[in-house]
């Protein structure tokens, strides 16, 4: 899958959660991401996020933010 493919479906997930306020949408897009999406996914998703992030809902980059605090302290 391409990492420009990632993007695009991690926006639709942000898509879905943004009727939340913003914390709450960033939460449930990183806890969506965290329980359904695999290791390599995510990985390539912080990649193409580092690269490029202009892409990316900003619902995504706060949920990316999240997840990668949570593996930090993991």
């Amino acid at each position: 899958m391409t990492d420009t493919r990632l993007v695009a479906m991690a926006n639709q997930i942000a898509q879905f959660f943004a009727s939340q306020p913003d914390a709450s949408a960033s939460e449930g897009t990183a806890e969506h991401l965290r329980l359904f999406w695999n290791p390599v996914m995510l990985r390539d998703l912080y990649d193409q996020l580092d690269k490029d992030p202009r892409e990316a809902n900003p619902i995504v980059i706060g949920a990316v933010q999240q997840l990668r605090k949570v593996s930090i302290r993991s």
